[in-house]
């Protein structure tokens, strides 16, 4: 049987580094996906040094593009290699509106759109054992779901943060529903809060950046601090039947009734379903 591979989104970030490395220094062999290839050979020469591991490997993919996911699950799907661990690390937080070439606002396309198509069309190569794990955030408390989420990110004039926060939640509403209708094949699907974390989302593209990076970024928690609880969850032995659940600080959320059974999943689950439906039969 041929070994099962790690499919890591962002891994040349920090986060999607230091989640690279975790899973590199396991012996497994890992796909890199980064939007851009040059970045993601330096990091994979890096970490071939540093974990030993040569069977690393980078596939260069634009996550706001549903044709580029579609072309980078296509070779995945063509090689026929199992997949044990499929991390949706990568986030983007748009710092002014944009809409993709398919009409979608960036920061959904990256951060929701892109691990639903992704995640669905790797599916056929999971199996019993696998895990998918999604990097979310605290702030999918705040999120909302208004009819122009897909299009316009949220209602009203462009501001960055509820968008992200849109997406987050949506996010988790896809991890949810997802574990639910693989649970009977043996794959869990779980997400993790990283917190706070000091990694290049969080810049402002503002005079007040230089201040942040002095005053403020030394005392947040480190890419490799923000990557334990996903780390956790895609490794550790205690959590391999664990599913549809969101962690945070490597300890189960306890999360309100709202948020296990919200009442907009079923609605986002069709509409993405519908919206994606050319690039899922792709």
């Amino acid at each position: 049987m041929m070994e099962r591979i790690a499919v890591i989104t962002g891994a040349d970030g920090g986060m999607g580094t230091e989640i690279t490395r975790a899973v590199a220094s396991k012996g497994h062999p890992v796909v890199m996906l980064c939007l851009d290839r040059e970045s993601g050979e330096r990091c994979r020469q890096r970490l071939m040094k540093e974990t030993g591991n040569h069977a690393i490997e980078v596939k260069q993919v634009d996550l706001s593009s549903m044709p580029s996911i579609v072309n980078v699950t296509n070779e995945l799907l063509a090689e026929k290699r199992s997949i044990g661990w499929l991390m949706n690390n990568a986030g983007t937080m748009a710092t002014s509106f944009q809409q993709t070439a398919e009409g979608f606002e960036r920061t959904v396309a990256v951060n929701y759109l892109a691990p639903f198509l992704l995640t669905n069309r790797l599916l056929p190569l999971m199996e019993a054992g696998s895990r998918i794990v999604s990097m979310v955030s605290c702030t999918y408390a705040i999120g909302k779901l208004p009819p122009c989420f897909f299009t316009q990110g949220k209602e009203g004039s462009f501001w960055r943060i509820p968008i992200y926060s849109n997406t987050k939640l949506a996010l988790w509403l896809f991890s949810r529903e997802l574990s639910k209708r693989v649970r009977e094949r043996g794959i869990t699907v779980n997400a993790a809060d990283p917190g706070i974390v000091s990694t290049g989302i969080i810049r402002m593209h503002m005079w007040f950046d230089p201040l942040t990076d002095i005053f403020f970024r030394p005392f947040i928690r480190t890419p490799r601090q923000g990557a334990d609880t996903a780390i956790r969850l895609l490794l550790d032995p205690c959590w391999a039947e664990t599913t549809g659940q969101m962690f945070a600080s490597g300890k189960r959320r306890h999360l309100k009734p709202i948020y296990l059974e919200h009442p907009q999943s079923e609605w986002l689950w069709r509409e993405t379903t519908a919206l994606l439906d050319s690039y899922l039969k792709a």
